[in-house]
């Protein structure tokens, strides 16, 4: 029979195969689907039998009745399925019926075995889906844990999940343990510097009775000295060859002998001559420092080796030195060459007393030096960026003051910190990376007479005056006595004041 023979049916026989196809598919679709691979193979050969037929109107009929079974079996399914699950044959199956053709010209053969794979997958469906039919419990066992991943995800983004909660618990209870082992280390710190500060000044000590200074290696005398509180300690910076600054000193604004000792009773004022000792240790120039100690008692010895490339260092055991045998508020360093008011400087220091880190003095940023010759020339001047640059923030080094705290910094650090060629430059590198408190007070710096005279003419006394040009007074030896009569405060001043 042709192909054009079998289309031209009657259509009542068209309509009953189409109406049986329908109850065969949907048979075949339970079969596999309600009864095990046994029976539904037991049925395969009847349902082959009779879709070998001729009953359907042969093979143009049969593809329409394939179409059709396939969409009603597909809505059916999709309608039973709780969540629309779909073989993942199927794919295949649907390409096998809706495909099978060789081209889609009606003059070219179709492929004559489509009914077969039919037949396959109509069972293959149906044992497919029987798995996603009969698992109910499991389909819902899946909806209540999706159904609680929602409301887990709910409480998630309200904020409210019971886990996140713990977790933020036990992360407060985390970062205050954290926060308490932070305070006890600051706590364990802070004891360590006062043991390393007390075990400094003991080390200064003894190192000083050994070295056989008449001061320190004076029970008596360091014993009390030690236990009182004072106000600020003054190291005049001097050198083997400065007797002369030193006795124009005496004679003008450092009280000398019993006054000396009534400044430190009754004003907490410490006043020194700050030397080390030279090369040649017990030479010639030790031993006449230690004649004029004898004679004046005005000398702070220091285990250094006096040099002028060495005041940096010099003044790393200045203060380290005068931490450990006087507890003061403030701890300053002056040449010997600039006039000095001490009644005026214990005043503007004791409005400072109060803060913990104080660094004063008159603050400048002169230029980095890289020319070999020049004095204050810096060795060091690549570190400080390019030729032409100038010096951080630091104090001028005739006067400048700082805190105790600083001092024992100084003290506990001194083996530590950097030392370059300009003492000042030095200072001011130990502490640009502390919290401190630079405080720049132009009284530290005046000039000499007149400019000093009008300031003080003017109710604004300067503390520090001296000559720019020459970093100090010009030729103080003869000159310093002039500068003290005309802008000193006079003796009155310090006696009256109180600090």
């Amino acid at each position: 029979m042709s192909w054009k023979s079998r289309g031209l049916e009657s259509s009542s026989k068209s309509v009953m195969s189409r109406k049986l196809t329908l109850l065969l598919c949907f048979g075949c679709f339970c079969a596999g689907m309600l009864f095990t691979d046994r029976l539904a193979s037991a049925l395969y050969p009847l349902l082959s039998i009779l879709l070998d037929s001729d009953m359907y109107g042969g093979y143009g009929r049969f593809d329409e009745m394939v179409i059709n079974c396939f969409d009603e079996i597909s809505a059916l399914v999709f309608r039973i399925s709780p969540t629309g699950y779909v073989p993942v044959g199927c794919s295949t199956l649907i390409f096998d019926l809706y495909g099978g053709y060789v081209g889609f010209d009606e003059t070219e053969h179709r492929d004559p075995y489509r009914h077969i794979r039919f037949k396959i997958f109509l069972m293959s469906f149906g044992n497919r889906t029987e798995t996603r039919m009969w698992t109910v419990p499991e389909v819902k066992g899946i909806s209540r844990r999706m159904a609680t991943e929602d409301e887990r995800l709910k409480l998630v983004s309200e904020g409210c999940d019971p886990r996140i909660k713990g977790e933020r618990k036990e992360s407060k209870d985390i970062l205050g343990e954290v926060s308490k082992t932070h305070t006890a280390i600051q706590t364990l710190d802070k004891t360590i510097s006062n043991l390393e500060m007390e075990l400094a000044a003991a080390r200064a000590v003894q190192d000083s009775i050994l070295g056989g200074s008449p001061n320190s290696g004076d029970s008596s005398i360091s014993e009390p000295i030690r236990k009182r509180k004072y106000l600020m300690v003054i190291g005049i910076n001097t050198a083997f060859s400065s007797r002369k600054r030193r006795d124009s000193v005496r004679a003008t604004w450092m009280p000398q002998g019993d006054k000396r000792t009534k400044l430190e009773e009754e004003k907490g004022i410490v006043v020194r001559f700050v030397i080390g000792h030279s090369a040649t240790s017990g030479g010639i120039l030790d031993r006449a420092i230690e004649a004029e100690d004898k004679k004046h008692g005005d000398l702070l010895r220091l285990e250094h080796v006096e040099g002028y490339l060495e005041l940096s260092a010099k003044t790393k055991i200045f203060f380290a030195t005068a931490v450990s045998m006087w507890d003061a508020d403030f701890y300053v360093k002056v040449d010997d060459d600039v006039h000095v008011n001490i009644a005026t400087l214990g005043t503007i220091l004791a409005r400072h007393r109060s803060k913990p880190r104080v660094y004063i003095g008159c603050m400048k940023s002169g230029p980095v030096l890289a020319q070999k010759g020049v004095r204050y020339h810096e060795p060091e001047y690549w570190k400080f960026g390019e030729e032409g640059n100038k010096y951080f923030r630091h104090a001028t080094g005739q006067l400048y003051a700082i805190s105790k705290d600083l001092a024992t910094y100084v003290s506990i650090n001194q083996h530590l910190l950097h030392k370059y060629a300009n003492e000042d430059v030095s200072l001011g590198s130990w502490f640009i990376g502390l919290d401190v408190e630079h405080i720049d007070d132009r009284r530290l710096c005046c000039g000499t007479p007149p400019d000093c005279e009008w300031k003080a003419q003017a109710g604004n006394i300067c503390v520090a005056s001296f000559d720019w040009s020459c970093s100090g007074i010009c030729k103080s030896v003869e000159r310093i006595k002039e500068v003290h009569r005309r802008c000193g405060e006079g003796e009155n001043a310090l006696w009256g004041a109180a600090f």
